[in-house]
């Protein structure tokens, strides 16, 4: 995720120069605290946002408490990661589920956020929940906003309720007639967008609360536009009350601005990001986790959720043992690359893992290209050869290389990683040598 690696290395610097010096003065955290606002600032946080945010750490960081303390700029740290916990949450806000079903969210947002593209991604989440989820397309303004409901409603697996050009809040009572009467227990409502907030659009989105009982209204925003998204926030919540945010393209060159600034500007919290294109690419907001993430402590509990999705018990047991007996192959290896594929990428996952921050290591600094390449390269392998990769011989490397649209050099650079994985999995397998982390 690009979201917070310019913030995340500028606060790695600052906070490294604080743990060189054992001991600390009021005079140093207060310069670090000076250091910190200003790299707050040009990640496009609030202004009022951070300057409260450097109050509430300032006073508490400065007490006798933590300058008398044996380590007192890990004690620090942990103020700033309590408080960014505290400015986007400070805990998970799930959604509301109505005791009556059908629980009804209507989402709103401007033209361009990815509203639509976004019901379809809730209505996957809330599928892998167990829930049944009715999709309506209430956006009768922009061209073929129907039609791309449809379509990425069908990638979901979700029905999708329209009744074409009619009125939106007339559509809109009808599928909730619709869904308790088909036993859909949420119905997720797909509102007209603007390219700009205007009375008009405000009015709609007024009268279809008015008009139908909605117990969440998620508000769509672009995280890339960094201020423009917490102006955005603040309009709406102002007419409509929402009771939540969606903050899209996290996984884009953002700052992340928008994401520390909008709870506290708003006092909305938010509750789902979107971190790809693909229509699994949504996920819960965990402040803890994020805050991880910004000061380099990494998110392995995301990690760990998305290897759960990835990988079934049976074939974490099934490589655990082919591990154990040293029968892992080739087929087992593209296996892993497969995994990786599924968990969103190598570079997608470098943000999660602690300690990238110190290592220089940013999404984007690995290969995803190679590893598409070793993929190709495995694939170009009959059954007996991934097996039994010692038969590889010259005449069949070029076979490989052919199929594949690699060299020779480079299936010898996989064959020699593919040797030097199975030794590391002996040596561990004999109590010889640990990971090295």
């Amino acid at each position: 995720m690009a979201l917070f690696a310019s913030l995340s290395e500028r606060l790695n610097h600052i906070f490294s120069k604080l743990t060189k010096r054992g001991k600390l003065t009021e005079l140093e955290i207060r310069q670090a605290m000076r250091e910190v606002r200003i790299a707050l600032l040009e990640a496009d946080v609030n202004i009022k946002v951070a300057k409260d945010f450097i109050a509430e750490v300032s006073e508490k960081a400065v007490g006798q408490q933590v300058l008398q303390s044996l380590n007192p700029a890990q004690q620090v740290i942990g103020i700033v990661n309590d408080e960014l916990i505290a400015l986007m949450g400070p805990a998970n806000a799930k959604l509301e589920v109505s005791p009556k079903p059908p629980t009804v969210v209507m989402m709103c947002g401007l033209q361009g956020a990815g509203k639509t593209t976004m019901c379809a991604k809730l209505a996957v989440l809330l599928k892998k929940q167990g829930k049944r989820p009715l999709l309506v397309a209430c956006d009768i303004y922009r061209p073929a906003a129907i039609d791309q409901l449809k379509v990425v409603g069908a990638k979901a697996g979700a029905e999708v309720f329209e009744k074409g050009t009619q009125d939106p809040i007339k559509t809109a009572k009808q599928a909730v007639d619709y869904a308790r009467k088909m036993g859909f227990d949420t119905v997720v409502i797909d509102t007209a967008g603007r390219l700009h907030i205007d009375d008009k659009l405000m009015a709609e989105l007024e009268n279809i609360k008015k008009e139908v009982e909605v117990h969440e209204i998620l508000l769509t925003v672009d995280a890339m536009t960094g201020q423009d998204a917490v102006n955005v926030a603040e309009t709406f919540n102002a007419r409509l009350n929402v009771t939540g945010v969606i903050l899209t393209k996290l996984d884009g060159d953002t700052r992340g601005g928008a994401c520390l600034s909008i709870k506290a500007v708003t006092g909305k919290p938010i509750k789902f990001i979107g971190v790809g294109e693909k229509i699994t690419d949504l996920e819960p907001f965990y402040p803890d986790r994020m805050a991880s993430r910004i000061l380099g402590m990494g998110d392995v509990l995301s990690l760990i959720e998305r290897a759960k999705e990835a990988v079934t018990e049976q074939q974490a047991k099934d490589m655990e043992r082919k591990m154990r007996e040293n029968a892992f192959t080739l087929t087992d290896y593209l296996t892993q690359f497969e995994t990786l594929k599924k968990m969103g990428g190598a570079n997608a996952l470098v943000s999660m893992l602690p300690g990238m921050g110190k290592l220089k290591l940013k999404e984007g600094d690995v290969d995803e290209g190679r590893i598409e390449r070793i993929r190709a390269i495995i694939l170009s392998m009959t059954p007996k050869e991934r097996d039994n990769p010692q038969i590889i011989n010259y005449s069949r490397k070029k076979r490989i290389a052919l199929g594949s649209g690699t060299t020779i050099q480079e299936i010898n650079q996989l064959l020699k990683q593919f040797e030097q994985t199975k030794q590391l999995m002996k040596q561990m397998k004999g109590g010889k040598r640990r990971l090295p982390f």
